[in-house]
């Protein structure tokens, strides 16, 4: 067994490589495996109906949704655990401890020994493709195996910016380049209007949308908060050494009623 990564050549449009081709490598992702096809491969390798094995499926999938939001830290067979975990925003002010300070909710997932050590002693097979798409190298390389551990992850929101596992990229050839999504505020619920403001990891352009599109590196530079007098959905990426980062969205609804909430959560995609 392999892992199996692409190194794709692509122009980087900003940071101190703008304007060069380099070689960037992620993982090779196969199609999603249906839960019906995992169920019957486990029900032909345990001797069980596939009946009984999906009942065993669904009520090992109840227990860990009643249990995982009370705080239990849930053993996945063969896997390790997984549990809730949060970013937030801190405050000097107990009486300004509210809900609205959490920006993301999280399942933490911890793998088991044996299973990092799997995944730390299999080798990597890694497919080039230059920037017109064609493969123009293979080869089984090596590395020295270390493993991300997410339980290392900050949780308390100390840079208030709503963001955890700002990961650094030097663009010099790290396996998974990644940049964390920015944060998105402002008051989603407004009469007149509303202030948006964005923020992200140091150092990275922000470019979004206030459309709904998908934003890009050609999308509008974000350098200060702006003002909306209308609904809309406003989408944003960082981008550090050519690298851009999930896209982050928030939308705003402008309407009769006042007071809407105020906080720094939004979904990524």
């Amino acid at each position: 067994m392999s892992l199996k990564v692409k190194a794709k050549e692509r122009e980087f449009k900003v940071g101190k490589y703008a304007g060069e081709y380099r070689y960037v490598m992620m993982p090779e992702l196969y199609s999603a495996l249906s839960q019906d096809k995992v169920i019957r491969e486990a029900a032909l390798r345990s001797g069980v109906s596939e009946g009984v094995m999906k009942a065993c499926w669904d009520a090992a999938g109840e227990v860990i949704k009643a249990w995982l939001p009370e705080g239990h830290s849930i053993p996945i067979p063969g896997l390790g655990s997984a549990r809730f975990g949060l970013s937030a925003k801190s405050v000097a002010d107990v009486n300004k401890v509210k809900a609205d300070l959490i920006t993301t909710r999280r399942i933490i997932f911890t793998p088991a020994v044996e299973l990092k050590q799997e995944l730390r002693d299999t080798s990597v097979v890694i497919t080039c493709y230059d920037r017109n798409g064609n493969e123009v190298k293979r080869v089984t390389s090596t590395d020295d195996g270390t493993i991300e551990e997410s339980d290392n992850t900050t949780e308390t929101g100390e840079n208030d910016g709503g963001n955890t596992g700002d990961q650094n990229n030097s663009g010099s050839g790290s396996m998974t380049p990644s940049v964390t999504a920015p944060t998105i505020s402002g008051e989603t619920q407004f009469t007149d209007t509303t202030q948006v403001s964005i923020s992200g990891p140091a150092s990275a352009e922000i470019r979004y949308t206030t459309d709904g599109s998908t934003p890009t590196a050609e999308s509008t530079l974000y350098s200060e908060p702006f003002t909306l007098s209308d609904t809309a959905t406003v989408k944003a990426i960082a981008i550090k050494d050519g690298v851009s980062s999930q896209v982050s969205t928030k939308s705003f609804t402008k309407g009769s009623g006042g007071g809407g909430s105020n906080g720094g959560g939004n979904d990524v995609n």
